[in-house]
């Protein structure tokens, strides 16, 4: 019998309605396994039980995010050999350093939301329907989620080739025999905005926290969108929700660096929960890796720091409000390389858990809406880009403001790096714009054999290997591996 990872996905999700390991179950495509949601309550089981799955290492909780600053140009390391480096010198091959967790991780995830959209459509067959469209919202539109990240670690930017190989769409429950190939990034990406549209009309406005609502669907739709270069469906979802009653303000100055010292504040779009004692990585937390060597009882290793190319954009303006969520790191008492976001504050307050760890991960800020609108309204409206672009700007008060005279891409870029550093954005900008990326080499003497200095998407190693594992279970997707690892 052949098995994939992403099979083995599948027969995992058993354990959300039964004690028993995924190995002492039959194999088998899960036909009968639905009949365990027979109510809403159940259904919302299985919607916690993704939840916490998003907040694995392999995905939200750490490596996704690190992953979109690290290869972005916008961290560095002082030393290699710590961990997780080979994500900063791209040391990938398909049976080294592939980080496969990506693969197996999201599509177990995929799987979730596969059963428990199997599972409604089975209830809704028999006559009950809207007691589970909340339920069923939120499991197409995290699919959706998961497969725009899938498609942009793997496949080649929508933008540069469309036409190339993207991921495999899995939207229905197979069984261990089955062996998907790849779609391409167009289909990948017709298939996330028709889970995309199709959840909207089900979900709330109404907020609720740590899962997902109509906002944080357009939120998803905003990004989507702006990836495709579509920026009249990226302004339009995104000025949709900035005029909403529910996300119409950014936070203040004064507010900026105490709103990660707690959970759900007024710019929380969508919004992962992490619980001390629930998926709290600890010392394998997204918040030691940015921290300062040495900063807390434990191994702490600091394992990323801010680069230089960072500290000088946010430095422009020495006032710059943002500074307060950096400290000095290891490399001297002065550098603010830092990063302490994850960790609540400076201090390791936490988000209000009593933990420094545990802290929730902030998926989608109203923030980047309105830096996705200001992007989105340039081609066409620079008076209102440069007004969407202020709004974030003026967390440097000693900058002048944008102008629809001075407004610019490039503006627009800067602003958003500084925003979200540390939230995992960077990369993706960076390859969808096709803009060089420069790694800062220098800070640790690093050398790396597997990338040059400067690279742009045309670099093979910006898009990961197929894992050799999964090959090695699917042979059909062996000359579908990526170009340059074959």
């Amino acid at each position: 019998m052949k098995t994939t990872h992403i099979f083995l996905a599948v027969l995992l999700v058993t354990g959300l309605s039964s004690c028993k390991k995924f190995l002492d179950q039959k194999p088998s495509n899960l036909g009968d396994a639905p009949t365990a949601i027979k109510t809403p309550a159940d259904a919302q089981v299985v919607i916690n039980g993704l939840m916490r799955s998003m907040t694995s290492s392999s995905y939200y909780g750490r490596n996704f995010i690190l992953y979109g600053d690290v290869k972005g140009g916008d961290l560095t390391i002082v030393s290699q050999g710590r961990g997780l480096d080979p994500m900063y010198t791209f040391a990938h091959s398909p049976t080294d350093n592939n980080y496969g967790g990506f693969w197996s991780q999201i599509y177990y995830c995929i799987a979730q939301t596969n059963y428990l959209l199997t599972a409604i459509a089975k209830i809704e067959s028999a006559g009950s329907i809207t007691a589970y469209d909340i339920y069923k919202g939120q499991a197409l539109t995290a699919r959706a989620l998961m497969y725009f990240d899938l498609v942009r670690l793997y496949g080649k930017s929508y933008t540069d080739d469309k036409t190339s190989f993207g991921v495999p769409n899995v939207i229905t429950e197979i069984g261990p025999d089955d062996q998907p190939l790849r779609n391409t990034v167009e289909q990948n990406y017709v298939q996330i905005l028709a889970d995309l549209k199709a959840a909207a009309q089900l979900l709330s406005k109404a907020k609720n926290n740590g899962y997902i609502n109509y906002y944080a669907n357009l939120a998803i739709q905003a990004r989507v969108y702006l990836t495709m270069g579509d920026y009249p469906n990226a302004l339009k979802a995104a000025e949709e929700i900035i005029g909403s009653s529910a996300y119409n303000a950014v936070y203040s100055n004064t507010e900026w660096v105490d709103s990660w010292k707690s959970q759900f504040g007024k710019e929380s779009i969508f919004e992962l929960t992490i619980q001390p004692l629930e998926g709290d990585l600890g010392t394998a937390s997204l918040g030691f890796y940015l921290r300062r060597k040495g900063h807390d009882v434990g191994t702490v290793l600091g394992f990323f720091m801010a680069s230089d190319y960072f500290i000088n954009r946010i430095k422009q303006d020495p006032n710059d409000v943002r500074l307060g969520i950096m400290s000095y790191d290891e490399i001297s008492a002065t550098r603010l390389g830092a990063i302490y976001k994850y960790s609540g504050s400076t201090t390791l307050s936490g988000d209000g858990k009593n933990s420094s760890t545990a802290v929730n991960i902030k998926v989608i800020r109203l923030s980047e809406i309105y830096l996705i609108a200001a992007e989105a309204a340039l081609p066409t409206d620079k008076l209102k880009a440069a007004t969407y672009l202020n709004a974030i700007r003026k967390r440097s008060p000693g900058l002048v403001p944008a102008t629809a005279l001075t407004v610019t891409l490039d503006m627009i870029i800067d602003e958003k790096s500084k925003e979200l550093i540390g939230e995992g954005q960077r990369f993706f900008d960076m390859i969808r714009l096709n803009r060089s990326i420069t790694f800062n080499d220098e800070i640790g003497a690093i050398t790396p054999p597997s990338r040059p200095k400067t690279i742009d998407r045309s670099f093979y190693k910006t898009r990961l290997p197929i894992p050799q594992a999964e090959i090695n279970a699917n042979p059909g997707l062996k000359p579908q591996q990526n170009q340059g690892y074959n």
